[in-house]
């Protein structure tokens, strides 16, 4: 496993699990999975409403909790809510979160900012970021901020490398963190003749080489599934190296081709949406 560390000293694995669109079923499973299988790094939110299996995950997996990179979201409809960590951390069974996210600019993400703030003095939280901020709401926060946000969590792949957004957060010392790194499973970007061409030369899969591309240009990715052999292949990106010709003709398939795009009407609605956290199984 290769590390990024974060602009607090915090050390960060550079691959994990995402749950997004699991089942807690499903969820605990691939995360137990996972965990057992030597990944360290495993993302949630409140809004995937599976928080309460990752927990249980955790408890058996049989891996000592310090040795587990625990990654939440709180959702636009809590930020206002002070016991919102609290309940996080409640549904996850843990005495603290490695790192919170705000995880969407909706809403009084302000007021959700100050709150994971508050968390992170009180020893709740070791490290706090955002998802989904463009480069104006992050200066937003930047211009508030006691506590600097360490990570971005939001969209990249080869087809949208946000080379610019990038510059910016080094600048500013704050890490990326790619969710769909494989592209939602776009089968043109998996099957991409330059990645079939890598894929025969290393001896590795597709999706195995735009992982280890994303590592190599400084994304921490955290790719979801619930397929063991998927979730194992995932991990076996770092018995090799891509050369510099190669990183640079991947970086040469950018086409600023997005799979998810925000609205204000989409950001909107995310304010107004209440998760059934409290239903989870």
């Amino acid at each position: 496993m290769e590390f990024a560390k974060l602009n607090n000293g915090v050390q960060m694995p550079m691959q994990g699990i995402g749950t997004f669109l699991l089942s807690p079923d499903e969820a605990e499973a691939s995360a137990t999975y996972a965990l057992k299988n030597g990944c360290q790094l495993i993302d949630t939110a409140n809004a995937y409403c599976n928080e309460k299996a990752v927990g249980r995950a955790m408890k058996n997996a049989g891996v000592d909790r310090k040795n587990i990179f625990l990654e939440t979201k709180l959702w636009p409809s809590f930020y206002e809510q002070d016991d919102a960590v609290d309940k996080t951390l409640n549904r996850l069974q843990t005495d603290y979160i490695d790192l919170l996210l705000i995880h969407q600019p909706a809403g009084n993400y302000i007021a959700g900012y100050k709150q994971m703030e508050k968390a992170y003095r009180d020893g709740k939280v070791r490290a706090i970021g955002l998802s989904n901020f463009n480069e104006e709401q992050i200066c937003e926060i930047l211009n508030i901020c006691e506590v600097k946000p360490s990570v971005l969590q939001t969209e990249v792949h080869p087809y949208y490398q946000e080379k610019e957004l990038k510059k910016f957060l080094s600048h500013e010392d704050i890490k990326i963190q790619a969710w769909y790194p494989l592209g939602h499973g776009d089968s043109k970007l998996l099957n991409e003749p330059y990645f079939t061409q890598l894929a025969q030369k290393y001896g590795k899969t597709n999706a195995q080489i735009i992982l280890r591309w994303h590592i190599q240009d400084g994304n921490i990715v955290i790719p979801g599934s619930k397929n063991n052999d998927h979730i194992k292949d995932n991990f076996d990106v770092f018995d090799f190296k891509l050369t510099e010709n190669e990183m640079s003709e991947i970086s040469a398939l950018d086409c600023n081709k997005r799979y998810y795009t925000s609205t204000p009407q989409m950001l909107k609605k995310y304010a107004e949406m209440v998760p059934p956290v409290d239903e989870q199984k």
